[in-house]
């Protein structure tokens, strides 16, 4: 994928979704648990060394499988690469689920999904498109038959 660096890191200084110190594995084999600062700023997961302000490296959060192991741990796999996964250790079973249900919620994918489904619980309830004021309620990526059961 290609990506502007400069702006990656300016969105790495926006405001987090989500931000704590966690224990950190990358995918190399023989790679050692590192105490990272890791923030989750819209559909991306950047990682800190925690003493630094620039990011060490960045997750994109799409077409990826958010998986629990161990009580305090997850981890993130990538579809298209099931081999390149990154291990993740929290502090609590509680802040476990929570990084689970807020990586899961920043995908791209989930968000059009949920837009869709209001989009027509709106309109079943007023029979009115709440996307037509917009002037983007025709637009394919908008519309259910795009959606992959």
């Amino acid at each position: 994928m290609r990506y502007n660096e400069k702006e990656l890191q300016a969105l790495s200084r926006q405001p987090a979704d989500l931000a704590a110190e966690l224990g950190m594995r990358g995918p190399k084999k023989g790679s050692v648990v590192k105490r990272r600062l890791v923030k989750l700023v819209v559909n991306f997961l950047f990682y800190f060394r925690t003493d630094e302000a620039e990011p060490v490296g960045a997750l994109l959060l799409e077409h990826c499988r958010v998986t629990h192991e161990e009580p305090t741990g997850f981890s993130i796999s990538f579809i298209e690469d099931p081999e390149r996964k990154y291990h993740f250790e929290c502090c609590s079973e509680e802040q476990c689920q929570e990084w689970m249900g807020a990586l899961r919620r920043a995908s791209y994918e989930f968000m059009r999904r949920s837009v869709i489904f209001y989009r027509n619980e709106i309109q079943k309830m007023t029979g009115k498109d709440p996307l037509e004021q917009f002037g983007i309620s025709e637009e394919a990526r908008f519309q259910l038959s795009g959606l992959k059961a």
